[in-house]
């Protein structure tokens, strides 16, 4: 299985997407969630009693089971992949880190774009930070694919500093404009400003994602020991807000306790509400690899088509 560190550079987003994509299909084969394997790319299940023009009998040769070749106009799912590109995202900073957490969205919504592809799905794309940057519809052609890499390409160039973000704003402006039923998958470290009001417009932006019956998905983004956990050697740090530029010098042990807790509280609101509205809650750790997204993806479309 590709894990994210074993890409230090990125030369071709999509090649890397490509060689993401097959190591996971080729770990379902050798795991106990085999059901999902190589031929929902390009095939069906064939239902008792519709035609059998189109049954690829080497498949049923190979494997004994009976599917109907799928055609390139097919396309079953509409999907909008929706990033945080706020400053926050761009953690970790230090120069040996190998990802942060933006990157780590990237090359997710990347190697989701090729399952996409494989499946003759469409695949639209929306970037954020206090504001939509990048919007485009769902679709399924190798043009607007390339596009889609394009953006992502350019994003992975940017290190914007004070770059703040408003989630809730940013997922009611693209709720209002995926207007047929599609998935919706976030990437987002959801960091705003962690106080009433903004959790209220928060939540109510998410449960305004349910609207027109979407079915979505949230990654909450994170580097889990640092951030949820606050893993830091016993020593004083000065620590900069990445979106205001605020710095405190302070001793990590001080706040270790109140910090942990209070990170516990808001993911805690964050997953009940979720659990509420019927939308997945994923914690995706940047320091683990893409299995933790790429099979949630899966386990949704299956129970969609």
């Amino acid at each position: 299985m590709f894990e994210q560190q074993h890409f230090p550079e990125i030369e071709n987003l999509e090649l890397l997407a490509k060689q993401v994509v097959e190591g996971f299909i080729i770990g379902l084969h050798k795991s106990p969630f085999h059901g999902f394997s190589v031929e929902f790319a390009e095939h069906r299940l064939y239902n008792p009693g519709e035609s059998t023009r189109h049954l690829d009998w080497k498949v049923y040769a190979r494997t004994g089971k009976m599917f109907i070749k799928r055609y390139e106009e097919e396309t079953n799912l509409r999907c909008q992949i929706v990033i945080d590109a706020s400053s926050s995202m761009y953690f970790p900073k230090d120069e040996g880190s190998t990802t942060n957490k933006l990157r780590f969205s990237v090359l997710s919504a990347a190697a989701l774009i090729n399952l996409l592809k494989r499946q003759r799905d469409a695949a639209g794309l929306s970037i954020f930070t206090d504001h939509v940057t990048v919007n485009t519809a769902a679709r399924s052609n190798t043009k607007h694919l390339q596009l889609l890499y394009s953006h992502l390409e350019t994003l992975l160039k940017q290190s914007p500093l004070s770059v703040k973000t408003d989630v809730a704003k940013s997922l009611h402006e693209i709720a209002d404009t995926v207007h047929k039923r599609s998935m919706i998958i976030i990437f987002s470290d959801m960091f705003d400003n962690i106080d009433s009001k903004a959790a209220d417009d928060l939540f109510s932006a998410l449960q305004h994602l349910k609207y027109n019956k979407h079915e979505v998905i949230l990654f909450h983004v994170v580097d889990k020991s640092k951030e949820l956990e606050f893993e830091f050697e016993n020593r004083p740090y000065q620590f900069i807000d990445m979106e205001t530029g605020e710095k405190v010098k302070l001793h990590s042990n001080e706040v270790k306790g109140f910090y942990v807790e209070q990170m516990k509280k808001f993911e805690k609101e964050l997953k009940l509400r979720c659990g509420q509205f019927k939308i997945d809650f994923v914690e995706a750790d940047i320091n683990q690899d893409f299995r933790q997204v790429l099979l949630p993806f899966l386990t949704k479309r299956s129970k969609m088509m």
